[in-house]
Order: structure tokens, then sequence, then C-alpha cells
């Protein structure tokens, strides 16, 4: 007889105790089958399905879900530290109640045939008998189809896992976008009196319907595996329904800007965690406090799929700082968190009176209590300087102490001049089986930086509510009642406020596809500018939103 042949028998015991002991565990669900796993992209198998790594073990004790009186223990412990040829779950199970298939059977019976191989060329086999080498050569035959199936299928893989890796996109980039295209229109009597008093003109508003749209491609970057290196691209040409078209900035969308369509750097920043301690982000640009820190309105916050309006999104002390700085997030898995946040808005100006900190800036301290995914409740201060002084790089005014919401009051109280303020917020939300309830109030303390004796007194509040799978799953109805920013005291001039605007918005996020979402949404203002002359102004638009 052979050396061959003879080293083939001294292994038989080992595939048959691993066959007789792999047969007995077809006893639970059905497992995921092959074909689903081999038509799953490289993508895929990295992030959303990625099968757990098996781990070789030395010792039946390393399997905690494997006890001495179970009925295959001597089997397993034989397989596991004479043969080595077990392997455990990252967990430290082996899950031995679990079903399997032909085919993952024939895997397990490829394996032992590759351990049996290296066992004889290395001579370390023992005795066995011819009995068990003729169980060997009948699970041969009658999974040999299978085995010869399985090895096609894994060359076929491994030749598409090799075409995608060498055509990838990169290595370390993932690419993404989204494509909003939306109708909207302005409905109301006549055109506002901009000044937040007095009466209306009395001409029709001059708005008309329009379709606009906004793409966003965004390229995140790993280089670890847990940093983030985003840079999103944007072109908009979504004209605001503010100041200039209605009289107000309580008519704007959530979603408006326009730069012609022309592509610009909208996002651009590095976050990485320190540990489990802090999570760190630094904006080079464009950086805004919504983006960097819990807004406690996670259904309605994105401007794609949220709120349609502006100021239905979140608190508007989100908005009160924008540009680039550093965002500090403390335990942000753990139930209480603290945030720290610093913005500045011309930080790239080296000219006077701008810069990382001679400017315009606004820094951030938030404390929220998250005990669970359905309870999140906070308080949230922000102080904020905005210089008068228009930059000659960037040609912009700083004066925005409401975040381009409200009254024109609350966003500009002393005509101009150079503003500081101290801002108080407090916002929670609860979610109730199928839909989230939740609400911020919003106080605001400004200085007039040119005469201190000077200030004012502005107020927000919402109330919202958003209820999931209504007619489809993944469906949105949401609904956003409140006071936008109002001047409620103001020593300067007389702007304040004199009487009290509401917002009233509905929307229905509809999902036609995965990638597809279409919300029709109505946004309606009473008293605009907190003025009771003004009339009724009403917004509707239908925004359809395409991310892939």
């Amino acid at each position: 007889m052979s050396k061959l042949i003879w080293n083939t028998l001294k292994l038989s015991p080992l595939l048959l105790t691993a066959t007789l002991f792999v047969a007995t565990r077809t006893q639970a669900a059905e497992p995921l089958p092959l074909e689903e796993v081999q038509q799953t992209s490289v993508t895929q198998l990295s992030e959303e399905k990625a099968p757990e790594t098996l781990a070789q073990v030395t010792s039946v004790s390393q399997l905690s879900d494997v006890q001495p009186t179970d009925w295959a223990f001597q089997a397993l412990q034989s397989l596991v530290e004479r043969y080595g040829c077990i392997a455990g779950y990252p967990d430290g199970t082996y899950r031995g109640n679990r079903a399997l298939t032909r085919y993952e059977f024939a895997a397990g019976l490829n394996a032992c045939l590759d351990r049996v191989n290296e066992l004889i060329a290395t001579a370390s086999a023992d005795m066995v008998n011819k009995e068990d080498l003729a169980t060997l050569q009948r699970l041969q035959e009658e999974f040999s189809a299978e085995l010869a199936t399985l090895r096609g299928r894994v060359d076929a893989l491994e030749a598409r896992t090799a075409e995608l890796e060498a055509n990838q996109f990169s290595t370390t980039t993932k690419l993404s976008g989204e494509v909003i295209v939306a109708v909207s229109d302005v409905f109301g009597g006549n055109e506002l009196a901009a000044s937040g008093s007095g009466e209306p003109t009395g001409d029709d508003n001059d708005v008309n319907t329009v379709l606009a749209d906004r793409a966003r491609l965004t390229f995140n970057t790993s280089f670890t595996g847990k940093d983030e290196l985003r840079t999103r691209l944007q072109a908009r040409n979504v004209v605001p329904f503010g100041t200039g078209l209605t009289g107000t900035n309580m008519t704007r969308l959530g979603f408006d800007g326009d730069e012609g369509n022309d592509v610009q750097i909208d996002d651009f920043y590095y976050k990485f965690p320190l540990g489990e301690i802090a999570d760190i982000k630094v904006d080079f640009d464009n950086g805004e406090f919504n983006d960097n820190v819990f807004t406690f309105n996670p259904l309605l916050e994105s401007s794609g799929r949220g709120a349609i309006s502006r100021f239905g999104r979140f608190n508007p002390i989100y908005r009160a700082g924008d540009g680039a700085g550093l965002t500090i997030n403390l335990n942000p898995k753990g139930v209480i968190s603290a945030s720290a946040s610093y913005l500045a808005r011309n930080a790239n100006d080296p000219t006077n009176s701008f810069g990382l900190f001679n400017g315009d800036y606004a820094a951030l301290g938030q404390i929220a209590f998250r005990p669970s995914d359905n309870i999140a409740i906070g308080a949230t201060y922000v102080h904020t300087y905005d210089n008068s002084t228009v930059s000659d790089i960037t040609a912009t005014n700083g004066i925005s102490v409401s975040g381009a919401t409200g009254s024109v009051f609350s966003n500009n109280p002393f005509s101009g001049a150079s503003t500081s303020t101290n801002q108080y917020a407090v916002q929670a939300s609860f979610k109730l089986g199928g839909f989230t309830l939740g609400g911020w109030g919003g106080y605001t303390v400004a200085l007039n930086e040119d005469s201190p004796s000077q200030t004012a007194d502005i107020w927000n509040w919402a109330a919202t509510l958003a209820l999931q799978d209504v007619g489809k799953e993944g469906s949105v109805l949401g609904l956003v009642f409140g006071q936008p920013p109002r001047t409620a005291k103001n020593d300067f001039g007389g702007r304040r406020d004199q009487d009290t605007s509401y917002h009233l918005e509905g929307l229905y996020r509809f999902p036609l596809t995965d990638n597809i979402d279409v919300t029709p949404g109505v946004i309606v203002i009473f008293n605009p500018e907190h003025n009771d002359n003004n009339d009724t102004v009403y917004v509707g638009t239908l925004r359809t939103t395409f991310r892939f």
C-alpha cells in the first residue's frame, strides 16, 4: 500500500468524527443561502452583511456555549484539541444548534480535507482502520458535486472580488449623493410690511411658481476605520423665499440657497474618536452647530428628508454660528453627554477685525440626557459676537442673531451695529411607539456693542410631532407649530415686534423606493413679521429627494 493511502487511512477518524458531529447540527432555522452571500457586493460584505470571522480555538473550554454535559462534547473536544479542525465565533461561541445547508456541510468537509492534507504532509496522523476509510470514501462520493460547485463558486467570487478591487473608486473613500428637486410657490394677500410694523404695501406679492434644485456629492474618507474626512460638493439654485421676496424670513425653505448651480465645497471636516472618552471634529469651512451636536429633532432635522421649512428643522440656536472651528463631544455614547464647539465665520481672513479669533464667532456648550433611544432632553448655551464690518474677502456681514429665521428685528436688533448675544435653549424629544413628540424653547439676550447700555430680548418656541410608517413603511407624517424668533423688548429705537406670529407646518414624506422620497408640504405663517396687519402667508412645496 502506498504511503499516501496509508497516511489517509490514519486520518479517517478525524473526518468520520467531524462528519457525524456536523451532520447532527441541522436542527434550527434556515441559514443564509449561499446564493445570497455570493451575490452580495464587496462593499456590502465589508459593511452591512459581513459574516463573522471564525477564529481557530485550541481548547474546547474556549467555547462558552459548549458544556461537558452536551452529548457531542467528546467529539467536539477531539476535533478541537487533537486535530485543530474546528473554529469558533469571535464572541467565544460555537452555535452548535444552528442549521446548515449541504453547501455549508461541504465547506466544512472541504476544510477538514485540507487539514488532512496538511497532516499527511507532516506525517503526524494516527493509525485508523479500514472501516473509517470506507466512510471517508462514501462521504467524498456523496458530496463530490457540492464540493465541485462550492469550489467553482468560490473561484468565481474571488475573480469578481479581484476585479472590483482592481477597478474600485478608492480603498479609503466612499461616494454618496443626494439630489433635491422642488416645485414651490408662495400664496397670500398683499406684500408684507418688511419692517415688522406698519401697514402692508397693498401690492400683490411677486412670487411665482418655481422649479429649483440642490445636488450634493459627499466623499467620506477613513484612514483607520473609525475616523472620517468629509468633502462635500454642492450646487443649488433654490432662491430663498426671504425678505427680498416675501418681506420675511419666516417663509424660507429648509434647503434653500442660491449660487446659480455653481459647484462649491459645502462641508469640509475631519473627525476622529479619542478612545471611548470623546469625539473630536475639526471643521475647515462651512461648519454648523446642527451638524456637530445632537439637535433633539431626529425625524425632522434633515434638509432633504425632514421639515420643509428653515424654522421647523430644529431650534434656531443651532444656527447661531458657522465657519471653521473645533467641536468636542464628551462621552458621546453615554447616558449623559457634553458638547463644546467653537466656530469662526471668517477664519480664513487675515485682515483686521477678522480671522479665527478676532472676528465673528460663536461658542456653544450643551448637556444632553439620553437614557434610551426613545428619550432625549437637553440644555444648550451659545455666546456669539457679530461684527458689523463687511469682510473684503468674503463680502459677508455677520449680523444674523436668529440664524435667518424669525423677524427682521430678531436677526438685526440694532440696525447693523456690532452685536453680541447670550442664547439659552431647552429641547426634548420622546418616542412613543410609532410617533415622536418633541419641542424646544429659546431665549436670547442681545447686546449692542456700539452702545452697551442697549439690549434686546428675543424669544422662540415650537412643538413637533412625527408619525412613522403612515400608509407605507418608511413614511413620515410631520407637524410643526410654534413662534418664530420675536423681539419682545429692545432699547434701540423701538425695533421691537409689536404682535406675535405663529408658524404651522404639515408634511408627508412618502418613500417611492428605498432611494426616492416625495414630500408634499405646506407652511402657514399667521401675522407674518409679528405684525397683525400682515395677511396670512402660505408656502407650498413638492420636494423630491433622490439618494444614492
